[in-house]
């Protein structure tokens, strides 16, 4: 099954502004090099939705675009207390299928809840209604803090902002690290927040960080991923007692230093392994591995495949764009 080229988002009555605004950016042209998404923007019927800022937007396409889309998305909107259109529901569920992925973020969760999508799965919304969701969902299994949840083609995400790092994982999962942090760079966003990290933080994540003696330390680890960096050098470095400095973390980025060095040296390994031909063992020494056993063994535990694996998904795919439709094979932690 190739990448996702065609993304369709539905737009409710009331539809979120910022959640229109997320989905355009990242899905919307780009330069040379990354890929073209086919994207359009939908709702019960053509012409005019109303918005939560009470500013009309014209919307071109109806359901028949959730139809043939391969990425179908739920935005959120101000009125999620009330059920969707019977119509709405049953195009979400055909899109699902058929082996669409279907997404949403914030209180776009509902919309999937309402057609039954989130039965028996992992879920998250705004966390200020993961609540509501949850009773009105019993079947579902919400979870109240994670920025998302990946079910395979079922992905939720947290509110917000959120959307940005619902839409960032999904084009690491399926086009890799290398496009998903350029595509990052080229919006001025974090190239990559864990989908465990909390919803609700003290301070920003390390990428934005405002404590300017540990940003220092984090953007050092991040240039000297190949040491080991034990969590004593990072507090020594801070001017910080190592249990002062491990609160001070988890304050400013809802993880562990241990757990961020881990994501940070893994997700260092798949750009790595997309974009070289570097050997498993250099790979494994330059995020800081002693051997390509230890980076397999990270590898497979948190990404389903060993990296060699991984690197033939990418490097056996010519590039897909919406207009010269070329396929990729199936790749790690795609849906099946």
């Amino acid at each position: 099954m190739p990448p996702f080229v065609s993304v369709a988002a539905y737009a409710p009555s009331a539809v979120g502004m910022l959640a229109v605004g997320v989905v355009a950016e990242v899905f919307g042209p780009r330069p040379e090099g990354l890929p073209r998404f086919d994207f359009a923007l939908c709702a019960d019927r053509p012409g005019q939705v109303d918005t939560d800022l009470g500013v009309p937007l014209a919307v071109a396409h109806g359901l028949e675009r959730l139809a043939t889309a391969d990425l179908v998305l739920a935005l959120p909107g101000a009125e999620f207390r009330t059920p969707p259109p019977p119509a709405v529901l049953d195009a979400l569920r055909a899109a699902h299928e058929r082996g669409a992925m279907v997404a949403a973020h914030c209180v776009g969760a509902f919309t999937l809840a309402a057609a039954g999508l989130l039965d028996g799965r992992r879920a998250t919304t705004h966390w200020r209604f993961a609540g509501l969701l949850a009773g009105r969902h019993p079947a579902v299994s919400v979870d109240p803090d994670a920025l998302y949840v990946d079910e395979g083609r079922i992905i939720t995400g947290a509110g917000a902002a959120a959307g940005f790092d619902l839409c960032l994982h999904l084009l690491r999962r399926e086009y890799g690290a290398a496009t998903a942090n350029a595509i990052a760079r080229d919006l001025v966003l974090p190239s990559h927040r864990d989908g465990g990290q909390a919803q609700y933080l003290a301070a920003p994540v390390p990428e934005d960080c405002r404590d300017e003696r540990l940003a220092e330390v984090l953007a050092w680890a991040r240039e000297h991923l190949h040491e080991p960096l034990p969590v004593a050098e990072l507090a020594r470095r801070a001017l910080m007692s190592r249990r002062s400095f491990a609160r001070r973390f988890s304050a400013a980025t809802g993880t562990t230093p241990h757990s961020w060095l881990l994501n940070l040296r893994l997700s260092r390994a798949e750009e790595l392994l997309e974009t070289t031909d570097l050997p498993v063992e250099e790979v494994a020494r330059r995020v800081g591995y002693g051997s390509a056993a230890v980076l397999r063994e990270q590898f497979v535990r948190r990404r389903g495949v060993p990296p060699r694996a991984y690197r033939r998904s990418f490097t056996q795919a010519p590039a897909v764009s919406a207009a010269g439709g070329s396929s990729a094979p199936e790749g790690p932690g795609r849906p099946r």
